[in-house]
This record gives structure tokens, C-alpha cells and sequence, in this order.
């Protein structure tokens, strides 16, 4: 009786480390497939003219559910200069939604919230601005692989605290 215990005891020492091995293998292989589903990019912009400067860097990151359908998150960085005038800084994150109904063709949607610090020249006698600016993005792009083109809207575009200059902005998006 004792050497069937045993032998019990054993077999089971011996499965439970098998599973444990196995749990292990399909922890990886989740967390292997999550990253397959992860794609990154974002946006650069550059701006100058007469006097001015103007320079975005905005990395995002989605989540492939399925070639439908993507999530993600977003960060933008932007400084500008306007020599003798003003110079600011704007600093923000968004939430990123995107939906391919059929090939090609992208819609998305795009909450962002940004802060924007506006420095004044003191010569100017105008008050320095910091303030929080909300901007639901609305658009539709033709995807062609990693590249999607398009035009988006911002529903909450305020004409006086937004940075851009129209609710209407053209956009190219990266996603590798």
C-alpha cells in the first residue's frame, strides 16, 4: 500500500510540475499574440514661415481586435514661435478609435485633450494664457497598408482656444 501511495505522490509531484510548465508556455504564447495585435506610430509636423516655427512630434499606439477594428492611445508635443509675438508650448494625450468598414476606406474618431501654455512678449501688454482645450476628431481617410490619408472634423472646435486655425484639418496616419 505504501509503494502505491508513493508512486501517487510522485505522478502528481510530476503533473503538477507539467502544468505549471504548460501554464507558463500559454502565459507566453497571450502574451506573445497581444503584441502581434500592437501597432505603432503616430505623427511629426513641421511649421515655418515669416517669422514663425512650429514643430509636433505625436506618437500613438493601437490594439488590432481584428482587421476591423483598433484602439489606442496617443501623446503630442508641440512648440511654437512666433518671433517678437509669442511662443508656446501644448502638451496632451488622446484616446484613439479607428474602424475599417470595408477595404480601404477608415473612419475614426479621436478624443484629445491638450494644455497649452501661450508666453506673451511683455512688450505686447497681453496676458500669458495656460488652459486646458478638449477636441473630439470625426474623419474618414482612405487606408492603403500602414498609410491612411484623410480628413477629420472637430465637433468641439472652439474658435478662440483652439490651436488650429479651422475645424476641417487634413491628416496622414502611420501605424507600423
Amino acid at each position: 500500500m505504501n509503494l502505491i501511495l508513493s508512486i501517487n505522490k510522485k505522478t502528481a509531484l510530476i503533473l503538477i510540475i507539467i502544468s505549471c510548465c504548460f501554464q507558463n508556455i500559454k502565459a507566453q504564447e497571450i502574451k506573445s499574440n497581444f503584441w502581434n495585435h500592437v501597432r505603432f506610430g503616430g505623427g511629426l509636423g513641421l511649421n515655418f514661415g515669416d517669422n514663425f516655427f512650429s514643430a509636433t512630434v505625436a506618437p500613438s499606439g493601437i490594439y488590432e481586435f481584428d482587421k476591423n477594428v483598433s484602439l489606442g492611445l496617443g501623446l503630442n508635443a508641440t512648440f511654437n514661435n512666433q518671433k517678437s509675438f509669442y511662443k508656446s508650448t501644448i502638451l496632451g494625450g488622446s484616446l484613439i478609435g479607428l474602424y475599417n468598414p470595408i477595404q480601404g476606406l477608415q473612419l475614426s474618431a479621436e478624443f484629445e485633450q491638450l494644455n497649452v501654455n501661450r508666453r506673451y512678449n511683455g512688450n505686447l501688454n497681453i496676458t500669458d494664457d495656460n488652459y486646458w482645450i478638449p477636441a473630439l476628431y470625426l474623419g474618414a481617410g482612405y487606408r492603403n497598408g500602414n498609410v491612411t490619408f484623410g480628413i477629420r472634423y472637430d465637433v468641439l472646435y472652439d474658435d478662440e482656444k483652439s490651436i488650429y486655425a479651422d475645424a476641417w484639418a487634413p491628416f496622414v496616419r502611420f501605424y507600423f
